[in-house]
C-alpha cells in the first residue's frame, strides 16, 4: 500500500526532507552521472568571476531530489507525469524539503489519478523548485 493509496483527498500533503547538508561532492557525482560538466557546478574561479559566490546546484539535481518524495508517496511504477521550473539556486550545506499537495483526483482511462503540485524549498524557506505531478491511485 503506498501513501498515496492510504490518503487521497484532495488537500492532503506529503513532505519529506529530500537532502540534508547537500555537499559539493554530490553535485559532482551528479555531474559525472549526467554528464553535465557546466562549470557552474564545479569550477569555483569561473563562478565566482560570473558573479555568483560559489558553485551550485544543477536544477536537474534538484529535480531529481525532489522526485524521491514523488516515488516513496505514490509507489514504484504510478508516476505519470512530472515537471516544474527551478525558481532558486541550491547551494553546497543546503537542506531542501519537498512537499506535495493533491489538487485533485480524478479517472483517467479507466484509472484513478491524483494530480499534485509540488514544492521544494530549502532550509531558509526560499522555495527552490516548484510543479506538478499526476500519479495512478494504486489499489484504489
Amino acid at each position: 500500500m503506498t501513501l498515496l493509496q492510504e490518503n487521497h483527498e484532495v488537500g492532503h500533503t506529503f513532505s519529506q526532507i529530500v537532502v540534508e547538508d547537500l555537499s559539493r561532492t554530490e553535485i559532482v557525482m551528479y555531474a559525472g552521472a549526467s554528464g553535465d560538466f557546466n562549470p557552474l557546478h564545479h569550477d569555483e574561479p569561473f563562478v565566482r568571476s560570473a558573479g555568483y559566490p560559489g558553485v551550485f546546484a544543477h536544477g536537474m539535481l534538484v529535480m531529481g531530489f525532489t522526485g524521491k518524495l514523488l516515488t516513496d508517496t505514490v509507489g514504484d511504477g504510478n508516476l505519470l507525469r512530472f515537471g516544474g521550473r527551478f525558481t532558486n539556486q541550491v547551494w553546497p550545506g543546503d537542506t531542501l524539503t519537498a512537499e506535495a499537495e493533491i489538487t485533485e483526483v480524478r479517472e483517467e482511462d479507466g484509472v484513478q489519478v491524483a494530480d499534485l503540485t509540488v514544492t521544494t524549498k530549502n532550509q531558509k524557506g526560499e522555495v527552490v523548485f516548484s510543479g506538478q505531478a499526476s500519479a495512478r491511485v494504486a489499489g484504489a
